[in-house]
């Protein structure tokens, strides 16, 4: 797992993306057990409170969950919520914003298709 201290997004936020990753790798499969809040905050040498807000976001959104005095684990079907939150943030900040833009520029959408098949090519 990586974080970037340098980087403007939160190192709470970078922790729960890297579990997410993790769990789409099948580094962490579902209904397994994940390292501790104070593992991961020692590994990564972080706060505990951060490892903690990180995971807790994960929590709230059902991806993992804990099992009082055994630890943290990957809900069922985490997998497939990781990647229908994240299509829906991809269309979100990605495709609105090039539609957006094609717009603009009067660009069709047969000519956006084979922008983004030339893109695939190289």
């Amino acid at each position: 797992m990586f974080l970037d201290f340098n980087s403007e997004k939160p190192i709470y936020l970078q922790l729960a993306e890297a579990i997410e990753d993790s769990i789409l790798q099948d580094i962490f499969k579902e209904e397994t057990q994940i390292p501790s809040t104070t593992e991961m905050s020692v590994s990564l040498k972080i706060n505990p409170a951060t490892a903690g807000k990180g995971m807790n976001l994960l929590v709230d959104e059902g991806v993992i969950y804990k099992r009082r005095g055994v630890g943290m684990f990957v809900s069922r079907g985490a997998k497939k919520m990781i990647i229908r939150k994240r299509k829906k943030d991809f269309y979100d900040t990605y495709i609105l914003a090039l539609l957006d833009e094609a717009s603009k520029l009067d660009i069709s959408k047969e000519e956006v298709i084979t922008m983004i098949e030339r893109g695939k090519k190289e």
